[in-house]
């Protein structure tokens, strides 16, 4: 028990750490490392810093884990940080084998910690689920990674870029379809549609603290990754992607928002509201103006937070409901949570309101700066399924704010461990510190 307890300090000092030793090469313009195959520059220590933060918050919020005697923290801890060495290798990848083992590492750990509850059957069959579709979108992956090299002679995203520069349009059918297939794989990851059959039973089953780092870490490294191969290989060739990406970007709103729509499990809908907001991200990605790179950062960064926020309150409320005999994790579960608990409340109201992208939230300029990018680049007609499907969001999204707040319920006085109530208080700070001044994100970077 006494090892137990130092397992959860140490594995906090050691993101501390990475956290600060992650900006020693901050303004030292690109460095390579590892033969050349990963690349560092302020971009990329940018997305690893949202990383390694909202993976400090997910794992503060864990302590319960040493009180259960069927748990191994030590495990958990350590594929948990063993995942981030996947996530860092997917961000700042030069080498697109580097790309392939990132993504491994990283998807094989989830598919370990969505599982990790073995007495529970909805978790083992989310893990089988999450592994065999995983295992096909890999296979996906990695035979559009052979096509690229067979079209280009080379793994390196400047050496592609170079062959694609040179090429300009005349470049091999091979390489139009391996980018196509690399994508597939790669949005596979962060779940967008067709691509996100696996997401509601994965997110619903997995214990709700990994569903948290899934829904967060796997998205923001993911979207850094894609974000990285477009911007940096296949800009020449722009007028081809754009369009397949355009048409997924559109179903991936629609499926997200709408079906999140006539969802009754609060866990369920953080799933389709992951999905939606994969499509928010994708808008920037597919516009690739000179203001995607800062959309993209301030988005997953207004997103983790919002996401650990309503997780951490759901946490909360699951174990109470578990103490009296209940299993909810329905929206009914928050009936009457201001009356007896108004700090949660509060919490829970406003990661609402900034996944909803409400005016004053850290959201609210989130999809500001994605659909100025969306602007930018003249696709008006893609910002108005976005706005609308905006709308349809805050539906779902208010569901939760009303039984809280107007709702009755009988729920009692929850106990919050002091660490975690920081955690709660500090992620809702930034929510609402940058919806009033966003600015100071920019200064940040």
């Amino acid at each position: 028990m006494k090892s137990k307890s130092v397992l959860l300090p140490a594995t906090l000092l050691f993101l501390v750490l990475a956290l600060a030793s992650n900006f020693i090469d901050w303004n030292q313009g690109k460095v390579l490392y590892f033969y050349e195959m990963l690349a560092v520059n302020n971009l990329t220590l940018a997305f690893n810093a949202i990383v390694l933060v909202s993976a400090f918050m997910i794992v503060a919020m864990t302590r319960g884990f040493q009180d259960q005697e069927e748990a191994q923290p030590a495990e958990y801890y350590g594929i948990m940080l063993f995942s981030l060495v996947g996530a860092f290798m997917i961000i700042g990848y030069e080498h697109l084998i580097m790309l392939f083992v990132g993504i491994e590492i990283l998807s094989v750990s989830m598919y370990i910690l969505t599982g990790s509850d073995k007495s529970n059957l909805r978790s083992n069959e989310a893990a089988l689920k999450y592994f065999l579709m995983g295992a096909f979108a890999t296979g996906i992956m990695l035979f559009g990674i052979a096509l690229l090299y067979g079209a280009t002679g080379s793994f390196n995203l400047t050496d592609i870029q170079s062959y694609v520069s040179i090429q300009g349009r005349g470049v091999s059918y091979i390489l139009y379809a391996g980018l196509l297939l690399l994508l597939i794989g790669m949005l596979f990851k962060v779940s967008a549609a067709p691509f996100h059959f696996w997401t509601p039973d994965v997110y619903d089953g997995a214990p709700t603290i990994f569903t948290t780092f899934m829904s967060t870490i796997v998205k923001t490294a993911g979207f850094a990754a894609i974000f990285r191969l477009l911007s940096h290989s296949f800009t020449p060739i722009y007028s081809f992607w754009w369009i397949t990406l355009a048409a997924i970007t559109v179903l991936t709103l629609l499926v997200g928002n709408i079906i999140a729509v006539y969802q009754n499990s609060f866990k369920r809908m953080l799933a389709y509201s992951s999905i939606s907001h994969a499509g928010y991200l994708l808008i920037a990605v597919t516009s690739l103006s000179p203001q995607t790179e800062n959309a993209i950062l301030f988005y997953s960064l207004a997103y983790s937070i919002a996401t650990i926020s309503a997780f951490g309150v759901l946490m909360l409320v699951s174990k109470k409901k578990a103490l009296e005999g209940q299993v909810d994790e329905s929206y009914a579960a928050f009936n009457g949570l201001a009356a007896q608990n108004p700090l949660l409340a509060f919490v829970l109201a406003v990661s609402m309101l900034s996944l909803a992208g409400i005016p004053l939230t850290a959201g609210f300029w989130g999809k500001f700066f994605v659909f100025g990018s969306a602007v930018e680049r003249g696709l008006v007609w893609m910002l108005v399924v976005a706005v609308l499907m905006s709308a349809v969001g805050i539906y779902y999204y208010f569901r939760a704010i009303i039984a809280a707040y107007l709702k009755e319920g009988d729920i009692g006085k929850i106990r919050i461990a002091p660490f975690y109530r920081i955690i709660l208080v500090v992620a809702t700070a930034m929510t609402i510190l940058f919806g009033l001044a966003p600015g100071i994100f920019e200064k940040l970077l």
